[in-house]
């Protein structure tokens, strides 16, 4: 099988790309892994053949933090800042990976292009022209479900379950809307017409790689979705050895870590935390390249660490609420406190506090009197047993269960019944609330 994985967005987009990639060379594929242009020396530390595509993540980013409208409170104008987000750069990402589908030869030799979240339409587009198979990593459930509200607010999850499923519909239409423009500008310069949006896909797969136990009703909804589960890498990695005797030598500490999110204001951040974790007599792991490094008696600060190997040591996660960094803390069996700020994020903190396994707040409106009762709340005795619960029937083999799906995929263009796939599927009772307290 040739396969080009194309993952744009920040390293936790990136990442479950360059571990499916790694994992189908490992088995013998051709396997070509496009990520952003700051990301490729990442990838290739994980042994894989990577290339750039499209823009820098880390200007996307910066750009967000530098609009205004992502800080304000205006709905309206918050809705066209993501949108004017979601169209910059379409076109540069969508002419690097169709020149590199070519230079592949993906139709020639009836290759695969699988793509994240992030970047789906531009994928699509280069899949349509060159014929050939897609499959994308959906990290958190967009398909259109009853289960999942479209608004991640309390009050939305007693609303009819279908309009949650009509709500996920009309935000399909406002991205495809959003990006009409662009796709049309690609379509005239690559030679197909600007009115061909009914040319359907050759064959389409959407990989549920996340634990469907955390959306109870999800699986019925989406019958046809293979699940995979997360797809997180090996534990247990090596610490450095200052870092690891500190984390030993003293009561586990709160881990803090806000991944590649702007954090405009670093030295406030910081200062924040460390009060929160002095008035609850915690230490303190602040991690991210934007504090500076060093290591006291009651304080850590690292550029990065690795979660597999550090979060079974920490008594509660304080962090954005990724995907890959929510799933860290899920198989550590650490509450989360997740400090959203964009996309999925603050789906996934709000599930996890109706499910008892941690405390959501806005990351915007974060204070410290807001974080240390959100702290109190997540170290509660219910809330660390559940998570430690669920922690201990994690199941770390998403990547390879992923791997499988691609290979029937390509193979038949059909995805893999799902119950070859994860037979040991079985919803666990989940608690709906943190000790009854929301």
């Amino acid at each position: 099988m040739r396969a080009l994985l194309a993952f744009a967005g920040s390293r936790g987009d990136a990442q479950p790309g360059v571990l499916l990639g790694r994992e189908l060379a490992r088995r013998g594929h051709e396997v070509t892994v496009a990520v952003s242009p700051n990301l490729v020396e990442f990838a290739a530390r994980h042994g894989v053949s990577a290339v750039p595509f499209g823009l820098d993540s880390g200007e996307l980013l910066r750009a967000q933090r530098d609009d205004e409208r992502f800080r304000g409170l205006n709905p309206v104008r918050r809705v066209q800042a993501v949108l004017d987000l979601q169209r910059r750069g379409f076109g540069t990402a969508a002419g690097d990976l169709l020149a590199l589908a070519g230079d592949l030869g993906l139709a020639r030799d009836k290759g695969v292009l699988v793509t994240g979240m992030a970047c789906e339409e531009v994928a699509a587009e280069v899949a349509r022209h060159h014929a050939i198979p897609l499959a994308a990593l959906h990290f958190f459930p967009i398909r259109p479900n009853r289960v999942v509200p479209v608004v991640p607010a309390g009050l939305a999850s007693r609303l009819p379950g279908e309009l949650h499923r009509l709500g996920w519909h009309a935000l399909t239409k406002a991205r495809a809307w959003a990006l009409a423009s662009e796709i049309t500008a690609f379509r005239r310069a690559n030679g197909s017409g600007p009115h061909d949006t009914d040319v359907p896909l050759v064959s389409y797969t959407a990989v549920q790689a996340y634990d469907p136990d955390l959306f109870p009703g999800l699986v019925d909804e989406l019958r046809d979705e293979p699940f995979t589960g997360f797809p997180v890498p090996a534990a247990g990695g090596e610490l450095d050895p200052e870092l690891a005797a500190w984390l030993t030598e003293g009561p586990a500490p709160v881990y803090a870590g806000f991944g590649s999110m702007p954090v405009a204001d670093p030295i406030a951040t910081e200062s924040m935390a460390r009060e929160v974790c002095r008035r609850l007599g915690r230490r303190l792991l602040l991690v991210g390249p934007m504090f500076r490094p060093r290591i006291g008696l009651d304080l850590a600060v690292v550029d990065q660490v690795d979660h597999g190997a550090v979060l079974p040591l920490c008594t509660a996660a304080v962090h954005h609420g990724g995907a890959g960094t929510t799933a860290a803390a899920l198989r550590a069996g650490v509450p989360s406190v997740i400090c959203s700020v964009q996309a999925d994020q603050p789906y996934w903190g709000r599930q996890l506090e109706q499910l008892g396994l941690g405390v959501t707040v806005p990351f915007a409106g974060l204070t410290a009197n807001r974080l240390e009762r959100s702290l109190i709340r997540a170290t509660a005795p219910e809330v660390v047993a559940w998570a430690a619960a669920y922690g201990a029937g994690f199941r770390d083999d998403g990547v390879a269960r992923a791997a499988d799906v691609i290979e029937s995929f390509s193979a038949t263009g059909e995805s893999a019944n799902r119950e070859s796939i994860a037979p040991d599927t079985g919803v666990r009772e989940l608690p709906s609330t943190i000790g009854g307290v929301r």
